[in-house]
This record gives C-alpha cells, sequence and structure tokens, in this order.
C-alpha cells in the first residue's frame, strides 16, 4: 500500500476550505458586493474541479501503472466496494440527519437521496444543508465507470508506445465534456451539469496526470518550473474571477462564457496540482507548506469537513434568524468553522477510519528523508 502524499492532503485541505467560505460568503451575502475580492470569492467553487482532479489521478493511477509495468490490475469489485465504504456511512449520517430536520420528503426522496440519486431528479426541491451534495453523484458516477474507461485504455494501449497510446486516449474524454456544455447551453438543458459527462474533462486532466506520474515519474522540469505553474494558476484565478467567465449569480452563463470557465478551471486545477504530482519533493518549499502536519491533518477529515459545513451553516441562520443574504460574516464565518471541524474529527475518528479498515485498506509507513512521496491510495472525493 502506497504512503499518503501531505502536500496532495493539504491542497484537498485547501479546497475544502474554499468549498466552505464560497458557501459563508454566499449566504451572507458578502458574495455578492462590488470589487474583485467578492468576485474571487465567487470562483472558489474551482474546489470541485480540483476535487475532481485528484479523484482521477489517484483512482486511475493503479491501472495506469498495470498497463505501462505491466503490474496487477486492481480488482473491479473490490475497488468498488472500497469506494463504497469511503463514500457512503458518513453522507448517509449527515443527509439523514438533515433530511430528517428540514425535509418534507416520504420515502422515495430519502430512498433517491441515500442512493445518491438526487441529481438525476433536478425538478425535486432540494431539501436545505445539502445544497453541496451534488458533486457526490458525480463522483460516484466516475467511481462506476473507472473500470470500464481502464480496461477501454488498456485495450488501445496494448501495442505501440502504451503511456502515449493512453494519453491519446484519455484526450477523447474533454471532447465529451466539451459537446455536453455545447448541448447544455444551445438546447437550455442546464440540468447536464449535474451529470458526469459535464465535468469528465476535470477526472480527465487527472488521469492523464496519472499516466505521466507513473511514466516520468519525478520531472526536473516541473519541479523547475512550478513556482511558475503556481503563479499562473493565480493569474488564470484572476481571469476566472471576471465576468468573461459567467455571472456571480445564478444566472445562466452564455455558451460561450461556459466554455472559458471549464477552460479556465481545467488549467487553474492542473497548474495547481502538476507541481505536488510530478514533481513531490518533500525539501521543496511548496511541499513543507502544504505538507505540513497541520495541513495533511486537515486534509484527511476534508470528506467530513465538506459534508458537515453546509448543515452546521444552514443550523445556524436557522437559530439566529437571519435574513437570506443578510447574516454577519464575521460570526457565521467563526462559529461555522469551529462547529465544521469539531463535528469532521469526531465522524473521521469514529466513522471513516473504521470505514476504510473495513475495506481492507491501511496506511504504510512514512518513506525515509529524501524518499519521493508516492500517492495516496485512497482519497477523499
Amino acid at each position: 500500500m502506497k504512503s499518503r502524499d501531505a502536500a496532495l492532503d493539504g491542497i484537498r485541505a485547501i479546497a475544502a476550505l474554499g468549498v466552505w467560505l464560497l458557501h459563508v460568503g454566499s449566504n451572507t451575502g458578502v458574495m455578492y458586493r462590488e470589487g474583485m475580492l467578492a468576485w474571487m470569492m465567487s470562483r472558489l467553487g474551482i474546489a470541485v474541479p480540483i476535487f475532481f482532479l485528484l479523484s482521477g489521478l489517484l483512482l486511475y493511477r493503479p491501472w495506469a501503472r498495470a498497463v505501462i509495468e505491466n503490474t496487477p490490475r486492481p480488482g473491479p469489485l473490490r475497488y468498488l466496494w472500497r469506494r463504497a465504504l469511503r463514500v457512503l456511512p458518513v453522507y448517509w449520517l449527515v443527509t439523514a440527519l438533515a433530511l430528517w430536520a428540514w425535509s418534507p420528503f416520504d420515502w422515495t426522496g430519502w430512498l433517491k437521496w441515500l442512493l445518491l440519486a438526487q441529481n438525476y431528479f433536478p425538478d425535486d426541491p432540494a431539501p436545505d444543508g445539502l445544497y453541496q451534495m451534488w458533486t457526490l453523484p458525480i463522483e460516484m458516477s466516475f467511481y462506476v465507470l473507472l473500470p470500464v474507461l481502464a480496461w477501454a485504455l488498456h485495450r488501445v494501449a496494448r501495442s505501440g508506445n502504451r503511456p502515449v497510446r493512453l494519453l491519446a486516449g484519455i484526450a477523447v474524454l474533454p471532447l465529451v465534456s466539451v459537446a455536453t456544455v455545447v448541448v447544455a447551453r444551445q438546447f437550455g438543458a442546464p440540468q447536464l451539469a449535474l451529470l458526469l459527462p459535464y465535468h469528465l474533462i476535470y477526472f480527465a486532466c487527472g488521469m492523464a496526470l496519472a499516466v505521466l506520474s507513473v511514466w516520468i515519474g519525478h520531472s526536473r522540469v516541473v519541479d523547475s518550473l512550478a513556482p511558475h505553474f503556481l503563479v499562473l494558476a493565480g493569474l488564470l484565478y484572476a481571469l476566472l474571477s471576471t465576468e468573461l467567465a459567467g455571472p456571480r449569480t445564478l444566472t445562466l452563463p452564455t455558451l460561450p462564457q461556459s466554455l472559458w470557465r471549464v477552460s479556465l478551471e481545467a488549467a487553474i486545477a492542473v497548474l495547481l496540482v502538476a507541481p505536488f504530482a510530478l514533481a513531490s519533493r518533500p525539501d521543496a518549499l511548496r511541499n513543507r507548506v502544504l505538507g505540513n502536519p497541520v495541513c495533511a491533518y486537515l486534509g484527511r477529515i476534508s470528506y467530513s469537513f465538506f459534508l458537515w459545513h453546509a448543515p452546521v451553516i444552514t443550523l445556524l441562520l436557522k437559530l439566529t434568524g437571519a435574513q437570506p443574504f443578510q447574516a454577519d460574516f464575521a460570526s457565521v464565518t467563526v462559529i461555522s468553522l469551529v462547529a465544521s471541524l469539531l463535528l469532521s474529527v469526531g465522524s473521521y475518528h469514529l466513522i471513516e477510519v473504521g470505514a476504510l479498515k473495513l475495506s481492507g485498506h491501511r496506511s504504510a509507513p512514512a518513506p525515509p528523508p529524501g524518499a519521493r512521496a508516492a500517492l495516496p491510495a485512497a482519497p477523499a472525493p
């Protein structure tokens, strides 16, 4: 079993905090004020493409290694069992509590949500406190599809230059996203944004990084360019935080705005993750910053934090009687952060750790000093 890469856990922690801050900003109305800072807060949804990319990178990597290095392929049933145990227990707990507290659903509504089928019924009302959960059916769809994609890519790469053929096969997947975006905007079908094909470009970028990480290992070129990648990611994020990528409200963007947004988000996610996936050097400043024990631990509990933060914000607003978009930003920020972290620590150690042990996951000992850190084997979604 591969040891965890602390820096990638740190990236996951930053992404989870980004989602939380986005929802604090939207619920308090800060996100809709004038100024560049408000616009940049409104684009913290970039965390979702980062999560999707990390899933593609970390979950496809064993299959990429099987093709390139002729190692055994993961067993699909064992893989799916581990994914279910990784995602469902804490999800069921948080979702059931929110549905019990705030939803008007009968048993069919409960069944849709507990089976992660809510995205396929876009006309149903969304329960309070669960507005962040739309990403999980997309993640689960990718988990189910990945063994099929890996099998097809394995057949494509049976001969010739295997890494190149794998990359060529993966390059088809972003085209599916582009086609889906075009259909969604041209034919007025915004519900397609709740399905995997719309977001497949992010998973594909992660899969391509997985191939490169196996093929070239530690890249000195990427290592030397890592600071430039991170600065460029920041510049592109500033560009994303403009009307070029669409409005801040729930108003639907135009087709050009949608295509720009998808492209910019994919580029930013790749530029952020590549320096750690392809040039994981423990002594580098970037690794010491994101891979410090605090960030790494926050990354490990980030899935629980992602699940808990929205119900916590919702409960806080209901208890205080705050009007929509008018709650106090400072108090909501502090209270929701502390409460979500405490709940996340509890659910991680009481539920997630036990589920991972049941799935057969074991953490490997840390690599010796100076060794290249391996990628995590079982990432959070």
